[in-house]
Formats: C-alpha cells, structure tokens, sequence
C-alpha cells in the first residue's frame, strides 16, 4: 500500500486486528514491524501512519454525514441518466478483482455459489398471508427478489450482446442462440426456426415478449396459490431485445413435447388438457374476463381450455403447476386484424380500420377491457331499471298499449333512443349508414309515439354501447344514442309518458342493417346512474338473482335481467359476467360445432370492444386534455396517459387525426405537438434499432453520433467518422460475421445520409401510425409542428438508451455537425419488468384519499402516515409510491397550517422523485413547484425562486414554452417577484402566463379573468394606473360575463375597479398640483387598499367552501413563519416591504375539480401513479385572494 506521503507499507489482517509487517517491496517478512500500529479496524490503522489520510477521511465522513440520507440511498431498480458530465479517466487498480469480489453471475470463478432465481421467487410467493404481517413479510421478499432478478437479469443481458456470454447451442446461427447465465435463461427476439411465421415473423418475435410480460403481470396482480409463473425481464440494448427468464426446474433435462401438459407448443395444432390446470385457471378467468372455451385438436376432439392455446402448462421438477408464453392473455385488436368475411362496426370502419399491422400478435390492453366490461355493467343496469320502470308503468297505467310482441324487451331500444338534443348534430353523422331516409323518419317518429317502422328479422339482442339519462334529456355528459345500437325483434317505441323525444340517431334499423356496438359518440362521464328511475331496484334485484338460485324472483323480474343480460353479451343469464375468448381469430385454432352460436357472439363482443377503443375511449382522451384534467409534458406521460384509457401507442396517428379534426384544435396543440414528438422518435427508434444491429462494438460511439446529426443536425453533409484501423476486427471467419445478426458489411451504417434517414421516418409513419408528416428534414418538422430540438434529443436518448456528454449542443450549424464521436457517453439499457404492489399499503393510501375527499383531513393524514409506513415496510426507504404518499402528506400538512412539515415532506418527496424518476421528469418538475410554494409559506422567498426557476428550464426542455402548465408557473414566479418588488420583471412572466391562458382556456375563461388581474395588481405597483384598469375592466367583463353581476367575484373586481379609478386621479391630481406649484407642490400620499384586499380574501374562502373545498386560511405574508433559510438580500427586501402584497391561499377538493364554473382548478396529472389525480393543484397565490390556475 502506498499512503499520500509515499509511504510504502505492508499490512496484515490476523484474528487480533490489523497491523503493519515487515515486507518490502523485494522481500517478504511477515513479522510485526516496530512499531506494529495494532488496530482493530484498518481505518483506524491509516490514520495512525497517514496524517493525510486521517484529514482527509474525516473530511469525507463529514460530507458524507452532511447530504441527505436518500440522497445515499440506493434506488430498487437502477435509473440511467440520458445525460452525463464529462469524467476524467482515473487508474482504478482493484477493477481487474471485480470478478472475484462480486458474487453475482461468475458461476465459473465460484462454483455453487449462484442463487436459484427460480426457487427465491417461488418460495417467497408460497409464502403466508393471512394476517397483515405476514402480507408485509411476503410482499417484502417479493420486492426484494424481483429487483434483485431484475438487475441480474439486466446484467446478464448486457453481457450476451457484448458477446461475454457462451451460448448453450453455438453451432448454431447467432439469431438462434440462446444463452444461460447466473440461473437465467436468455433468448434474442428473432423469429426461431419460423415459429412465429404465420403471425409476422421477427415482428411477431419482436412483439412477443411485452405481450408475454403483460401476462405475467397480469396473473402475478391475481395472485392465485398453486399457479406459478416465471420472473420475465425484457431487456431492449443496443438494438436488440432480449428476454430473461427464470428456468423451471427439469425443463432443460426433458423435451419440450414430453413437458407442456397443457396448451400447445405449435399454435393450436395439437392441444392438450389438465384438470389441475383448468381448475387453478378457472380462479383467474373472472378478474382477467376469460372465457372457459373448447377447442379442436388434430384429432378433431374436443378439448377444453381457459386460456389461450399458446399458454403452455408444464409441472416442474419441484412439483410445481407453471404457466409460460402467456402472450395471448388479453383478445386480439380486431382493428389490427383483417380476417376474410368479418366485418367491422361502421365506426372503425369510417376510421379506417381493419387495418394491416406489422404482426398479428396486436390485443387489446388490460386496462381497455375493464373499462369496456365497466361500461357494460352501467349499461346493464340502466336497462334493467328502464324495464322495470316500464314494467310499472304498464301496471299503473290502464291506458298503456302494448305492442304485439308484449315483450319487456321492447322498450328497450325505444327508451334507449331518447337522445341528448346538444348531441343529436354530432351523432347524427355516425347513424347515417344505418337509417334508411333518416329525415322523414325523425318527422315520422317525433310527431308519434308509435311508429309503425321496418321491422327486423328476428335477431338475437345485441349491446347498446350507452343508454341515456329517462328524464334529464339535456345533460351534455351522456353518450349519444348513435351508440344505442340494438337489433332486437319488434323493436318498437311504447308509451307516450316514457319516451319524451325520440330523435334520428335511435336505434331505427332496416333489416339488413345492424348498427354496431361499441360505437360511442361523446366519452362516457358514467356517473348518470344515480338519476335513472328505477335504478336501484334493478341493482337489487341483479344482487340477489346472483346471490341466490333466484327462485324467490317473481318469472318477470327474471325476464328483466335474462334480455339485458343477452343484450350486453353477458355469459350468464342470472347474472352480469362478460368474458372473452382469447383464441378466436387465432390461426390454426379450431372450435367444435356445437359452440357456433357462442363463438358468434364473441366474435361480435371482441368487435364491439375495438369500436368501443375508436369511439370512446379516445375522444374520452382528447376531452380530458381539452378541459385539462390530462396534462401530459412529454411522450411518457404522453404514453401513459393512451395506456389509462386502454389506447395502445400504436392508435397514436388516429389520436392526433381526431385532434387535428376537433374543433377546439387550438386549445389542443400542446397535446398535439408532444403526440408529433413522440410519434416522429418512436419511428426514429425502430429504424436506430435496425442500424444499430450491424454496428461493431469498437464503432458504438461515431455510429450514434452519425444517426443523431442524420436526426438533428442541420448540418447537410452528415459524414461518419470511422473509427481507426487497429480497432476494426479483421477477422473475416464466419464465427465473427456471426456476432452481427444481420451480417454483411460492418461499416454500412456510414453510408447514411440525413435525407435518406427522414424518408424512412415519414414511410415508417405512415406504415406504422398511418400518418402522414409532411417533412423532409429535422429543420422543416421543426418549423411546420412547433417542435424544439433539444425535446427531440432527449425523447429518442431515453427510448433508445443512449447517454450522451451534458453541454450546449448547437443543433443549426449547417457548417458542422451538432454531435461528435466523444459527446456519445455509453449506451444503456431499456428495461421492462413487472412491479410487485405493496397490497395493503394501496388500500390504507386509498381510504385515506377518500377521507380528504370527504373534508376529514386529520383522519386522512393519518391513514396516509399508516400507508406511508407499511410503503417504506414493502419497499425500503425509495419508491414511487412513497414519492406520491410524502407529497399528499405535504399538502395536508399545508392546508392544516403545520407549513414546516410540509416543507419537510415536500423536500423527502423531491429528493426521492430525482433518484426514481430521474431529475427533468414531468413528475420532478411538479415536485419543485411544490417545494417552491411550501419554501414560500415559509417565508423563505429566494429559494422558493430558484426553484420555480428550475422548474422552469427543465419545462423548457421538455416540452417548450407552449404549454398550459407553463401559465401556472410563470403565474407563481409573476407573484414571487411581486412580492419582492421586481415589478417589470414580474409583469413579464404574468404577461405571458396570461397569453397562454388565454391561447389553452379560451379569452372568456375565468382562468384568463385572474390573470388579468394579476397583471392589474403589478401595474398598480408600478402607479401605471390606466394599463391597470384596462386589465381590470377585462377581468370584470369576464365575470359579468361568465357568473353574473351578483357573483362576488364581480363585486369584488367592481370595488377594485372603483379603487383604481380613485387612484387614478388622485395620482393626476398630484401630478397637475406638480405642473402648477413645482417644487413648492405638497403631495398627498397614495392610499393603500387595505379593505378591498382583505375583503377579496375572504370571499374567496366563502367562495370555494359554498363548493364544498377546502382551503386555508389566507393571509399576508406579513412575518416570515418558521426561521427559513432565505437569502439576505430577499429578507433585507422582505422586511422593508412587509410583505403587504403577498399571500397565500390554496384548496383540496373532491373529484368535481371542474365543478359549477370554470373557475376551479383542473387536477393535476401524475405520470407514475394515477392516485392522487383527485387533489387539486396547490399554487402560491397573490394576497391570498385567488389559486392560481
């Protein structure tokens, strides 16, 4: 060992301690040296021979002890950065030792010593949970083995591309290798020995693994004792992808026809059964809605099934039921899947659809088919109450007449055609196809009650995908009857009482006319329920037939629920259950004879659910995004947002068509430029993908830094940079062609160019998302959407894994290029894994949303507290989750008044959010906004400046200056500086908060209302009274306007008004006594408006409780509260201003955040988690009068 004084020592570790021998650098003595320094701990030893050491060591202990614990932490599942500083190169003398100091994944070093990924995981799900410490003993194992498998298997990926890995076949082809490394199995995402020919080959194979994970994840949330299934990592680097997976013990000792004794191992051909198998499965068919099916085997015998038959069922040596390639979990998108002689409802249709995709492996999303089933449900009990009703009606009502079928059934479609009049223009178009003369049947149905209209051949009942309000026909919130689509036997219209108005979109069908379900005009609000008549019985009703045999129902009640059972396609007739069969349109799948008219129905059920995605679910999406309870900032949120609704990325050209067709596009082009961003880097990503696969090792570096100046430079010439002549491999054998799975020339990927790179973007839009981009370079996409650069880099860096060197890249030189071989850091993993819950720790997070909800903040802040806690038991100290419970504890702790353990909680949910989620996420950015209003509260004004400012450039970053989100953070800077009397450059950033409010909320908006009188407030400041009155008089026009004379909040911009005018001339007056006396002129002091202030304050409080939220006290911000850390220059300001013009007032609130008018603030949007998505936004507020939105 060599000390910093080039002391060169010999040290030996006995069982007595450490001490120092006699060696030197040429002879060996082990004797004690004189003298020995004997010491228990080696530290203590090299502080007593190094003073240096000993300094510098403390030193480092104390830097160590002064950062936050979680910022030493480290996180569950590794974060990579797409940005990194430059790092000088440092000797490291003991790296040549890591393959033997670390344990994990060198089983040649240490014999023995690898962990059974496969048994950890299995044992730990076997283990107990029938008390609440047990549950957190079990999910705590469960945690902890998943991030440790995860990381492994990420490792041993790297590994197996890099080429540091044996395969365990290597005669064979590269693409065909597979690979077993520390107890995990890999394979490549090629198309195998063309198993997946028939469903698209490499794209098949490609697809495969996500569609497999999504089955793990689902059957490891259902959690069913005795079914197992393998721990799944999908690894995407540098190019390829691959899967790890744990190994069932036994497998790799039999064939694989010897081991799957249930499923097929060659898509449906030959199929097997196990009784076992079907039992266990039959536990998961209900929560995962899949149907218990029969299907063919090459023998032509019935076998029977409750899966798809690619779900292969193989018992393990130790005994256990396994279940892998779960990749047909959920029912195949039928807008993805022509299939010869099946028609498409007129919706899809219309949009283009069925249309060809690259693979035939596209399903449905989990969370599609549970908003699908729920809209069903809804459905199903509103038509059971309208029977019922009826069925009261025609009791009550001697004057009732009845049609000639006297069926309950009926009425059904007739109630079902009362069609909201606001939305009867926008559904009329989608019910064109399927009306016959649609004019003079709306004069026809309109001027009687019955109608002696076509009727149908006796069909069965099919699903209306949305009933309407009985009564209130003029709710805006209800679905059209466009979507009422029923082709019942006699469906004719009775009693006048019943059906108010029947308009053209009602469900008036000629006999070779169905109209499609799943169509849905305007998105479903769902809550409508409450106001049906009639509703609750039917619920009741509907419980009890599932509840008991039914026996005790009267045969008419029965009758209720049987026809809207077979209206909603329900597979029982008792009861509500809908399911789906997963192997229809499965290639080589066969089904008996005797199962017709059920395959038939879900054939008609998985079409009902892919219009369902078409007509509801996104404009669902896009009506969120217009009245802003979705705000995604980047394509994260952007994805994430799609995948809450049940909308796969690859409907992303449809999403921004609708957009682009919307009338309020205007108020959309945030949405839309991110929805360009990210549909331009995702086609980027799958052509860098194919490049990158022919691409040597030693080349890594300028092959990344050519596609990316290709990508963004403006530089025309884009030329490679090839790397030097010693590091290209001469070794032309095949075993080296080999390691690139394309083969070929190992420098084709200099030969790009920028325009050729821009031409496979737009065809693989156009291909892919079926969407046209009108470009032929980075510079005119640029121009034509809006876009900025630098978003770009960082959207494709992230996707595609790339780590590039943090400085100012000057993307518009057309001289050189933007990137150079040395700013491409490393490449890095993409990873897909599935995340065990913290079950219990959910539930107490959510009870205690519900309790705030409810306006019990103490009860819920303890809940919160108790889930907090059962999160760090599950997780450790770093999770999102935690992240999300320290951020709704702030906020309570805010509005309860206790503002230091806000601020101390904020900080906790900051520091965690940068480890977790990585600084310039979307998710950070609303982290610091909060800190910042917290450091506010505190009295702490300069922090809380740099922070907002923060939030600012990474918002610049991510998504520009053009967003809604960026008015709300230049309103809360605009009032900071306010409040620290910069006027000027306050009033630029409320300026603009006021111009994008104005662009995103409409001119009329009372958002657009406050900002005018913020910017009312600055120019009073600045005694430039006349600017201030034209932005108040605006203000007071909007709530005229918007809430009438009486509403307070125009009184209150009126008394303003009036104090501005006195002002106004009273400033004139003294100018004029100026003009006229000069310096002898005595100048009357300008009032300060005390009452007004103070009165605004309150009647915002009375305001917002009126609406049942809850908000703070406000007041000034007259003393600092709490000793914060503020600068003293911005305390020396605070204390000569007093605070006078800053304040503070904030609220939480229930759901309805877009409540009687648009004055309420929309809810915030969290990328990671949708929990908290019913808690308004917290902002600091200007004299306490009004939040900021």
């Amino acid at each position: 060992m060599v000390t910093v004084e080039e002391r060169h020592i010999s040290i030996t570790a006995s069982t007595r301690g450490f001490y120092l021998n006699q060696s030197t650098t040429y002879t060996f003595n082990p004797k004690p040296a004189n003298p020995s320094f004997l010491s228990h701990s080696l530290v203590e030893l090299l502080s007593q021979i190094s003073p240096a050491f000993k300094k510098n060591f403390t030193v480092l202990q104390k830097t160590r002890v002064q950062r936050h614990p979680f910022e030493r932490i480290a996180t569950p599942f590794q974060v990579y950065s797409w940005t990194a500083p430059q790092v000088d190169h440092t000797m490291d003398c003991v790296r040549a030792e890591d393959a033997y100091t670390s344990r994990l994944g060198y089983e040649e070093h240490i014999p023995g010593q690898t962990r059974d990924w496969n048994e950890e995981l299995q044992t730990t799900r076997e283990l107990a949970r029938k008390n609440l410490p047990e549950r957190l003993l079990r999910e705590r194992a469960i945690f902890k083995v998943h991030s440790d498998f995860a990381a492994a298997a990420t490792r041993g990926s790297m590994a197996v591309i890099d080429g540091n890995v044996m395969a365990i076949n290597p005669g064979e082809e590269t693409r065909m290798q597979m690979f077993i490394w520390n107890n995990i199995f890999f394979s490549l995402g090629f198309d195998v020995r063309d198993h997946y020919r028939e469903l698209g080959g490499d794209a098949a194979a490609h697809a495969a693994p996500t569609n497999d994970l999504n089955g793990v994840r689902a059957y490891g949330a259902v959690d069913v004792e005795g079914l197992y299934t393998l721990g799944t990592v999908v690894v995407d680097y540098r190019g390829y992808r691959v899967t790890a997976q744990s190994i069932i013990p036994g497998i790799l000792e039999r064939e694989q026809e010897q081991s799957v004794i249930y499923g097929s191992i060659d898509f449906g051909k030959t199929v097997v059964s196990h009784g076992k198998y079907l039992e266990l499965l039959e536990r998961t068919s209900r929560p995962l809605k899949v149907q218990r099916h029969n299907v063919l085997n090459e023998k032509d015998e019935s076998v029977e099934l409750c899966s798809s038959v690619e779900c292969k069922g193989i018992i393990g040596n130790d005994g256990r039921h396994y279940i892998l390639d779960l990749l047909r979990t959920f029912p195949p998108d039928l807008n993805f899947l022509p299939v010869e002689g099946e028609e498409l409802s007129p919706e899809s249709v219309r949009q283009g659809f069925p249309r060809q995709h690259r693979h035939r492996l596209a399903c449905l999303r989990q969370e599609l088919i549970e908003a699908f089933v729920e809209h069903r449900y809804l459905l199903f009990m509103k038509m059971a109450a309208l029977q019922l009703m009826q069925q009261k009606a025609n009791k009550d009502s001697k004057m009732a007449t009845l049609t000639e079928n006297n069926s309950p059934e009926a009425a059904v479609p007739a109630l079902l055609s009362t069609e909201n009049p606001d939305a009867s223009a926008k559904s009329s178009e989608t019910s064109t196809e399927t009306l016959t003369d649609g004019k003079s049947d709306a004069v026809q149905i309109e001027t009687t009650s019955t109608t002696d209209a076509p009727q149908p051949a006796a069909t069965e009942a099919t699903t209306t995908e949305a009933a309407p309000k009985a009564e209130q026909t003029t709710e805006t919130d209800i679905p059209s009857a466009a979507a009422t689509t029923m082709t019942a036997s006699q469906a004719t219209p009775t009693e006048d009482n019943v059906v108010p108005t029947v308009t053209t979109n009602g469900p008036l069908v000629p006999v070779a006319t169905v109209i499609q379900n799943g169509e849905c005009e305007s998105p479903l609000e769902g809550k409508a329920e409450d106001s049906i008549p009639g509703l609750a019985q039917a619920k009741e009703l509907a419980e009890s037939l599932a509840a008991e045999d039914g026996s005790g129902i009267d045969p008419k009640s029965r009758e209720v629920v049987l026809n809207a059972c077979k209206a909603v396609g329900s597979i029982s007739n008792t009861s509500f259950d809908i399911r789906f069969n997963p192997d229809i349109f499965s290639p080589g799948v066969r089904f008996p004879e005797d199962s017709v008219d059920d395959i038939q129905k879900q054939k008609q059920l998985l079409k009902d659910a892919a219009a369902f995605l078409v007509s509801c679910q996104i404009p669902s999406l896009v009506k969120d995004c217009l009245d802003h309870s979705a705000l995604p900032m980047d394509g994260a949120t952007l994805t994430e947002a799609l995948h809450q609704r049940g909308i796969n990325v690859r409907y992303l050209g449809n999403v921004l068509e609708f957009v682009d067709k919307t009338p309020a596009k205007a108020q959309l082009e945030h949405f839309y430029r991110i929805g360009i961003s990210e549909l331009i880097t995702r086609c980027a990503k799958h052509i860098f993908k194919t490049y990158l696969q022919g691409v040597e090792l030693s080349a890594l570096s300028a092959a990344v830094s050519h596609f990316l100046n290709c990508f963004l430079s403006s530089f025309p010439d884009a030329v490679a940079h090839l790397p030097p002549d010693e590091l290209v491999s001469r070794r032309k054998n095949r075993k080296r062609r080999n390691r690139v799975p394309g083969g070929g020339d190992n420098t084709a990927w200099a030969s790009l160019t920028p325009s050729e790179l821009w031409k496979n973007i737009v065809s693989e839009a156009q291909s892919y998302y079926n969407f046209t981009l009108h470009s032929e370079n980075a510079d005119q996409v640029v121009e034509k959407y809006g876009l900025q650069k630098i978003t770009l880099l960082r959207e494709i860096s992230i996707k595609a894994g790339i780590q590039i060197l943090i400085k100012e890249y000057n993307f518009d030189s057309r001289h050189k290029p933007a990137f150079t071989e040395e700013d491409i850091l490393n490449i890095f993993p993409v990873v897909k894994h599935v995340n065990p819950k913290a079950s219990d720790a959910f539930h107490f997070f959510q009870s205690g949303q519900a309790k705030v909800q409810q306006g019990y903040l103490k009860e819920g802040c303890e809940l919160i507290n108790e889930a907090l806690n059962l999160f760090n038991n599950v997780y450790g100290a770093m999770h999102v989750e935690i992240c999300a419970c320290l951020r709704l504890l702030a906020r309570l702790n805010y509005i309860m008044g206790d503002h230091h353990e806000a601020l101390s909680n904020q900080q906790k949910a900051v520091l965690m959010s940068e480890r977790v989620l990585g600084v310039e996420h979307p998710n950070t950015i609303q982290e610091y906004m909060h800190l910042a209003l917290y450091c506010f509260a505190n009295g702490q004004l300069s922090t809380a400046l740099k922070l907002l400012y923060r939030a600012r450039y990474l918002m610049l970053m991510v998504c520009g200056e053009d967003h809604p989100e960026m008015a709300l953070l230049d309103s809360n800077i605009g009032l900071v500086l306010h409040g620290v009397m910069e006027y000027d450059l306050s009033l630029r950033f409320l300026e603009n908060a006021l111009a994008i409010n104005s662009k995103y909320h409409g001119p009329r908006s009372l958002k657009v209302a406050l900002s005018h009188h913020l910017v009312a407030r600055v120019y009073e400041s600045k005694a430039e009274f006349r600017s201030a009155l034209q932005h108040e008089k605006e203000g007071y026009t909007i709530y005229k306007n918007q809430v009438g004379e009486a509403h307070e909040k125009t009184k209150e911009s009126s008394e303003y008004l009036k104090y501005l005018t006195q002002q106004a001339v009273a400033l004139q007056r003294t100018m004029n006594e100026i003009y006229k006396n000069g310096s002898n002129a005595s100048i009357m002091p300008l009032k300060a408006l005390h009452s007004t202030q103070y009165g605004q304050c309150s009647g915002t409080a009375q305001y917002y409780q009126r609406h049942h939220l809850y908000t703070t006290q406000p007041k000034g911000l007259g003393k600092p509260e709490g000793g914060g850390s503020a600068a003293a220059a911005a305390s020396g300001v605070r204390k000569k201003h007093g605070g006078a013009h800053c304040g503070r007032s904030t609220r939480a609130g229930g759901q309805n955040t877009h409540g009687p008018t648009d004055y309420a603030t929309p809810s915030i949007h969290h990328v990671t988690s949708s929990e908290l998505d019913n808690f308004d936004r917290f902002v600091i507020c200007h004299q306490g009068s009004r939040p900021v939105t």
